[in-house]
């Protein structure tokens, strides 16, 4: 993501979410120190919880599932 100026939590929170994979169902996948400064992880919890979406944190990422399937771990 590249602005030429500091972005809001919303602006943020809309670039996330209108990516074409998110758009599709899919997942996105973001560094959590870009979580960290733009929206903060208690926020981005909530957000995904009104959208009925999951997440999966691992090695300074976070893994999120735009659809509201259940996740299964497989190992």
């Amino acid at each position: 993501m590249r602005h030429n100026g500091p972005i809001s939590a919303e602006q943020w929170f809309d670039s996330l979410f209108s990516a074409k994979a998110a758009r599709d169902g899919r997942i996105v996948r973001r560094q959590l120190s870009d979580v960290d400064r733009y929206v903060g992880r208690d926020r981005l919890a909530h957000e995904l919880s009104r959208r009925g979406y999951h997440a999966v944190e691992n090695a300074g990422q976070i893994v999120i599932f735009c659809n509201q399937e259940p996740v299964r771990r497989i190992l």
